[in-house]
């Protein structure tokens, strides 16, 4: 890092505060040609960063972090915050098995006050913080930094709704792509200018201490005041809930930012400090389309080009195409979930709701109450939010409401937070559900096709990425024409153990078949891409199952407890051909899949070589 002048000189937020005035802009310079080097080399969220560098060095300078508490929304723009925070020279491990998390993280670093990877949890968190600061008399200050996107998920105007005046909590809006305010224009900036400077504060809260001893006069200023600054300015959400706001400041301008988180904070109440800055700042491929940089990969920009993601955009266009009924629904995910041709085919039938999960679900249940078609294309990990009204509004009501669910399985660069484990448990109890589990392209449009004739809540899992030739060229030997079972054996009395098993953990298995060969053991695989009906499924697999004593596992990369396997066994246990039969389901653990080495697969038992140790030891 001989190349860094100035950063070479940061290893902790003492070493920022001892910089003079000058060195700052240089520094930033610097941070941002770091972060273009490393995470342009080893993937990771890019367009965030780039445009946080600034504030993020504010906030270190004016606060004691981790004296006081620093909370990131979602948090996958904290990189900068990483590097001021003793952990610059670990770059290279970001999001990789065994080094730095791609989000704040408890257990990494005690500048991480708070772990996240889902949005709009950031001031429910630091509210947390700050009014048990002030219950045990800490003297701390709490910083939450969340983005305008996050004020389209519910919890965050709950939180706000809760908020007590005097606390030492300055809440950071980085407005960095929607916009929430109408302070634009010359004026606007005039009255920023005059609201920053500090006679102003004073003045301010002069005249309100004198005034407030005359009820009455107190109250006619305050209508007065209210209807001159809504003529000139616009409504202030934030100062109609009682907090004191300080904005729109330019939120790359460090010296700017310094000055405002000053008056929040030596304000001694709760504050709202409203920044603008500009995604992918200093890298002109990503300011320019900063939502193509917002997550890359090693090998660069995510491209759309055959993918999962991207074969369910084209193909659910094409069924729109043909049934003016479907309709689709995007938690502000349009990009990741591959609807942007649908949205452009069909713009009036695309809702993209913003980061509200539960509102997209029971939106869905509505339209669908009405007789449309609604398909919700949702991260699994995300969906996760979304299950009360999974239940309640869809289950009970049985409305035939379509959940895409993208990024199904374990995800090792985005770790435990994204990870798509649990959607399988999920969906298991919910009644009258059709839940599909394709591998490959063709069994993805299959699905999405008998899905849309469906007249019951149903919902169809895939993986990130590609397909994977190995199972298709395993599987698919011949033109599929619907979702049935697939075995790759023909005699199953000759087996000596059958592993029944779904998604792209099949490769897994396949390797494991041939690993067990070595050992003579004649090993076949049950590949279900309709998962539920569990009733239906099982009476299918007794069909294949060789009537000897064979080994019967269950194999899959979702949490063990309520899930697939559990509740296969579970039924095939009543069947008579289980009689004297050994069984095993390898899945995973009760954990929140908090860990893994090289391997994502190897670090949870769940790899070629661990699943035929474990057949073979059953």
């Amino acid at each position: 890092m001989s190349e860094y002048k100035y950063l070479n000189r940061i290893n902790s937020p003492a070493d920022l505060k001892a910089m003079q005035e000058d060195e700052i802009k240089p520094l930033a310079a610097e941070i941002r040609q770091f972060l273009i080097e490393k995470v342009t080399k080893n993937g990771g969220h890019l367009a965030s960063n780039l445009g946080i560098v600034e504030l993020t060095l504010a906030i270190h300078r004016v606060f004691d972090v981790p004296q006081d508490h620093l909370i990131f929304d979602v948090s996958h723009q904290s990189y900068v915050h990483k590097i001021i925070t003793e952990r610059k020279d670990r770059f290279d491990t970001l999001r990789k098995g065994g080094g730095l998390s791609g989000f704040m993280k408890r257990s990494e670093s005690n500048y991480d006050s708070f772990g996240a990877g889902h949005s709009s949890t950031s001031i429910s968190a630091g509210l947390g913080f700050a009014i048990a600061d002030k219950i045990q008399g800490n003297d701390a200050a709490t910083v939450v930094v969340l983005g305008d996107g996050a004020f389209t998920g519910g919890m965050v105007h709950e939180a706000l709704n809760n908020i007590q005046k005097d606390l030492k909590l300055v809440i950071v809006l980085n407005e960095n792509e929607m916009s929430i305010s109408k302070n634009i224009g010359s004026f606007a900036k005039i009255l920023t200018r005059l609201r920053l400077h500090p006679t102003y504060i004073s003045t301010k809260g002069h005249i309100k201490r004198f005034v407030s001893k005359a009820p009455r006069l107190f109250k006619a200023m305050q209508g007065f005041k209210t209807r001159v600054k809504d003529i000139f300015y616009g409504s202030n959400y934030f100062e109609n809930l009682g907090l004191f706001y300080v904005g729109p400041i330019d939120g790359n301008n460090e010296k700017e930012v310094e000055e405002a988180l000053k008056i929040a904070k030596n304000r001694g109440q709760s504050a709202i400090v409203h920044v603008k800055t500009v995604k992918g700042k200093g890298y002109a491929p990503a300011e320019d389309n900063p939502a193509k940089y917002h997550g890359i990969s090693p090998e660069g920009p995510e491209s759309q080009a055959s993918s999962f993601s991207a074969e369910f955009g084209e193909i659910i266009t094409e069924i729109a195409n043909n049934d003016e009924k479907v309709v689709a629904i995007t938690a502000a995910m349009l990009h990741g979930t591959g609807l942007v041709e649908f949205a452009e085919k069909h713009p009036d039938k695309i809702f993209d709701v913003g980061i509200a999960e539960e509102h997209a679900l029971t939106f869905a249940c509505g339209l669908a109450a009405e007789g449309l078609k609604p398909y919700f294309a949702v991260y699994s990990t995300f969906l996760q939010r979304s299950y009360d009204n999974i239940l309640h509004d869809m289950a009970l009501q049985n409305l035939p409401v379509r959940i895409c669910i993208d990024r199904a399985g374990l995800n090792p660069s985005d770790g435990p937070t994204h990870h798509g484990i649990y959607d399988v448990a999920m969906l298991s109890h919910v009644p009258n559900m059709t839940l599909y589990a394709p591998v490959t392209y063709e069994g993805l449009k299959l699905a999405l096709l008998e899905m849309n004739s469906l007249d019951r809540p149903s919902a169809v899992r895939y993986a990130k990425g590609e397909e994977n030739r190995e199972i298709a060229e395993e599987f698919y030997t011949d033109a599929i024409s619907d979702l049935s079972l697939k075995t790759n054996y023909s005699d199953p009395e000759s087996l000596d153990a059958v592993i029944i098993t779904h998604g792209s953990i099949t490769a897994e298995a396949i390797k494991a078949k041939q690993l067990l060969a070595l050992d003579s053991i004649n090993t076949g695989i049950v590949l279900v891409e309709r998962l539920m009906p569990y009733s239906d499924l099982v009476n299918d697999i007794v069909d294949v199952l060789p009537t000897g004593e064979a080994k019967i596992i269950t194999l899959e990369q979702e949490i063990k407890a309520g899930g697939f396997g559990m509740m296969v066994m579970d039924r095939l246990s009543k069947y008579d051909i289980m009689r004297n039969k050994k069984t095993a389901i390898i899945a995973l653990e009760d954990t929140l899949a908090d860990k893994y080495g090289s391997s994502i697969y190897s670090s949870f038992g769940l790899d070629a070589q661990s699943i035929a140790h474990k057949i073979k030891n059953i």
